[in-house]
C-alpha cells in the first residue's frame, strides 16, 4: 500500500525495490514529512566541503574535539577516547573546507564503569594498552586558531591537562555561546539540538560528535534565521569578569544562587567563594548589587578576573 493522493492505495511495485535506492528513500520520507504526521530524521551527513573558499577573505584553522572520560569529574577521571576534526573558515564566519582528523583511545589504567561502558560501547579490551598519539594530535591542534567543543568547560580542562598545548588556545564551546533558549530550544545537548534540525547521529562516540558539532555550526538558527558560527564566534570574542564575593554572608546564598553566582569550595587554589561571570558593562550595576544586598551597604569585597578567549572555560581562572 502507498500513498496516492492523499489515500492509501495498492502498489504492486516491492518496497525493498524503492529502499535500496537512495532518491526512492528521500521520497519516501518527503511523503512521510508532508503528511502532517510525520517527522524524519537523517543522518548528520559526512562532508568534506560546506562552501567554495573566497579569496578575498581571511581563512582561519578552526579544531573540533570531543572526549570520553571515565566519568564527569575534571579533577580525576581521565580521557578515554578522544578526537579531533580540523576545517577552515573565515573570520565572518564562513564555513569552508573539512579536513582529515583523527580519533583513538588511551588506556586510563582502571577499569571502566558499567555505566560509562553503556553509555560510549568502548570496553576495557578495546582500551587496553592504547595511547593517543601525541604527535598527531601536536600536528593538528597547534596551528589552529580557535578550539571548539560543545561541553568546553568540561573538555578543556581534561585536554590542558593531558596535551598542554590546549593551555595557550583560543576556546569557544557551542553549548554554551549560542542562545538556543532564546530561539525557543529546550536544551542544549548536541542530541536534541540536531534532532530539532531534523538530523542524528551515533552520539557518545568521538569523532560522531565532533561531526555532528560541525554540521550544527553550519546550519541557522530556527526562529530569528542567524547563521550560527559567525554569533558563536561573537560570543567567543567579548570579553568579560569573573567577579568572585568575598567572604559573603552565609545566610546570603539563597540570594547569590538566584543572581547565577556559583560556589567554589576553594580546594582547587581559587578563592572560597560565591563567583559569577559577566560581561563588562554589567559589573558597575553588579558592584551595586553586591554592595547593598550581600555586604549590607559596606564595601563591596570582591575579586575580579579577566575573562577572554584564552582562558574561558578553563579551571585555571
Amino acid at each position: 500500500m502507498r500513498a496516492s493522493g492523499g489515500e492509501l492505495a495498492y502498489d504492486p511495485r516491492p518496497l525493498e525495490v524503492e529502499m535500496a535506492d537512495p532518491a526512492g528513500l528521500e521520497q519516501l520520507a518527503t511523503r512521510l514529512e508532508q503528511s502532517g504526521d510525520y517527522r524524519i530524521l537523517r543522518r548528520v551527513p559526512v562532508v568534506t566541503r560546506y562552501a567554495d573558499d573566497d579569496p578575498a577573505a581571511v581563512k582561519r584553522l578552526g579544531l573540533i574535539v570531543d572526549i570520553e572520560t571515565t566519568g564527569l569529574d575534571p579533577a580525576s577521571d581521565r580521557i578515554i577516547e578522544l578526537a579531533c576534526l580540523p576545517f577552515h573558515f573565515s573570520s565572518e564566519g564562513v564555513l569552508y573546507d573539512v579536513l582529515p582528523g583523527y580519533a583513538g583511545f588511551e588506556d586510563p589504567g582502571r577499569p571502566l564503569h558499567e555505566e560509562v561502558v553503556r553509555l560510549t560501547a568502548i570496553t576495557d579490551a578495546q582500551l587496553f594498552g592504547q595511547q593517543l598519539d601525541d604527535q598527531v594530535v601536536t600536528t593538528l591542534a597547534t596551528p589552529a586558531n580557535l578550539i571548539i567543543a560543545h561541553h568546553a568547560t568540561f573538555d578543556r580542562c581534561l585536554l590542558e591537562r593531558r596535551f598542554p598545548l590546549f593551555v595557550d588556545k583560543p576556546w569557544a564551546c557551542s553549548m554554551g555561546q549560542v542562545p538556543w533558549a532564546e530561539e525557543g530550544l529546550g536544551s542544549a545537548k548536541l542530541d536534541y539540538l540536531l534532532s530539532q534540525f531534523g538530523f542524528f547521529f551515533d552520539d557518545h562516540r568521538a569523532m560522531a560528535d565532533c561531526r555532528a558539532v560541525l554540521h550544527l555550526l553550519s546550519l541557522s538558527l530556527p526562529h530569528s534565521g542567524r547563521p550560527i558560527l559567525p554569533l558563536l564566534l561573537a560570543n567567543a570574542r567579548r570579553r568579560a569578569f569573573r567577579i568572585w564575593a568575598l567572604e559573603a554572608p552565609i545566610d546570603c546564598k539563597d540570594l547569590l544562587k538566584e543572581r547565577g553566582y556559583r560556589w567554589n569550595s576553594g580546594g582547587d587554589g581559587r578563592p572560597r567563594a560565591w563567583f559569577r561571570d559577566l560581561d563588562q558593562d554589567l559589573l558597575a550595576e553588579e558592584e551595586l548589587f553586591l554592595s547593598e544586598k550581600i555586604y549590607d551597604g559596606g564595601a563591596c569585597r570582591h575579586e575580579l578576573v579577566r575573562i577572554d578567549y584564552s582562558n574561558r572555560f578553563s579551571d585555571r581562572v
